[in-house]
């Protein structure tokens, strides 16, 4: 650890005291001594009185995240301790019997702030938030290796612009450790087969956050007509089909997301020829399905956060209303309409506004029934409130 202090500001002192575990750079963070990420450091108040014991990361927006508001040592022993106590609480508190696809570390909801861990079956795949963890990956994966041990654990680093790396994202994962993967993994969710990739793309095709929602799908679905907007590799299709329902419609602006959608059909021997795949935009895919006639009784969208499809953009903060107004005219009166944001900075009051915007635009009284979050093995403190991003809420369509 650095001897020296690293003194914070004002600000920062009062979010500390409130258990916030980011140190936001600063005019005082800019003053801290040059160190390397991944140093381990002190921080203190300009009076010399300690704080906090934090993991740096200069140059990022986050320039320290807190480890400890005591004293500590980043060690195997440590690092060991948090990895535990994350797989005790899962296997505890959650409901993971069907289900072998699920976040094993939630970054600073499990104390282990930047670095989140996710099962796929017999691997793990470690994604980095923060350059900050780099130099302490060995004591990561030797905890892994001793608490879970997997076939294989492989890493991802996450910088801040995803977007653009996106657009490269071809191999972007790397083999820590064991045996690697050949094409898609199979995975079970809440009894169901998933097919994952761990080594290409910036995603591996599977969003373990939505769990529980979709549990909550299967229990509503069977019988309907169900139209999955932003269907990405068709996770929340195939829990409606598997469920029962009478015909889905999936919609996205990738053929090759929908087609990955149709073989998780397959893996669930269910006949992707008897559902319906549209590749384009959702906006315009409303209109023409409008145009057809046809409805629906179940009308779901978890669109991402922002997304291009070729001169049309969309964003959560904004796009929502617009969105909301095209589907409901499909909905049929009774209907559910299932509205999901990922969001980080658009809260609930904000979201419930798009809402509102989007059923008075279409001249419609919506009532929402039910309001989730993420699965519970994303648990976040409650000192933390970005840690609590996902909306899902479900209305009913009067």
């Amino acid at each position: 650890m650095k001897e020296s202090a690293f003194i914070v500001g004002p600000q920062t002192i009062q979010m500390l005291q409130l258990g916030h575990p980011w140190v936001i750079a600063d005019r005082y963070t800019r003053k801290w001594p040059k160190s390397r990420a991944g140093e381990v450091i002190r921080l203190a108040d300009e009076n010399g009185r300690p704080l906090a014991t934090a993991l740096l990361d200069p140059g990022d927006r986050v320039a320290a995240r807190v480890l400890d508001f005591a004293p500590m040592e980043l060690n195997q022993e440590w690092v060991h301790a948090k990895v535990q106590q994350a797989l005790d609480l899962r296997q505890r508190h959650l409901d993971l019997d069907d289900s072998n696809a699920y976040r094993l570390i939630n970054g600073e909801g499990d104390f282990l702030p930047g670095l989140t861990v996710d099962r796929y079956g017999d691997y793990l795949m470690v994604q980095l938030f923060s350059r900050a963890w780099r130099p302490h990956l060995p004591l990561v994966v030797s905890a892994l290796q001793k608490t879970s041990e997997p076939v294989g654990i492989y890493e991802k680093f996450r910088p801040q612009q995803t977007r653009k790396l996106a657009e490269k994202a071809n191999n972007l994962s790397r083999l820590l450790y064991g045996k690697g993967v050949s094409g898609r993994l199979r995975v079970l969710e809440n009894g169901i087969n998933l097919l994952v990739d761990l080594e290409e793309g910036l995603n591996t095709g599977l969003f373990s956050d939505q769990r529980d929602n979709r549990r909550d799908l299967m229990r509503r679905a069977a019988g309907a007509k169900v139209l999955n907007l932003f269907a990405y590799t068709g996770a929340f299709s195939v829990a409606a089909a598997a469920a029962g329902a009478a015909r889905v419609t999936s919609v996205d602006a990738s053929a090759a997301y929908l087609e990955w959608a149709r073989d998780n059909f397959e893996a669930n021997r269910l006949n992707p020829k008897r559902h319906d795949f549209l590749v384009g935009d959702c906006r315009k895919v409303l209109k023409d399905l409008r145009r057809q006639g046809k409805t629906f009784d179940i009308v779901i969208m978890d669109p991402p956060s922002f997304s291009t499809v070729g001169k049309s953009r969309f964003t959560t903060a904004g796009g929502t209303s617009d969105l909301i107004a095209d589907a409901l005219p499909l909905l049929e009166r009774g209907g559910l309409l299932i509205t999901s944001s990922n969001h980080q900075k658009v809260d609930l009051a904000d979201y419930l506004k798009e809402l509102r915007r989007g059923a008075l635009a279409a001249g419609t009284a919506l009532k929402v029934i039910a309001n989730f979050g993420q699965s519970g093995d994303f648990p976040y403190p409650v000192t933390f409130p970005e840690g609590r991003y996902l909306k899902y809420l479900i209305s009913i369509k009067d």
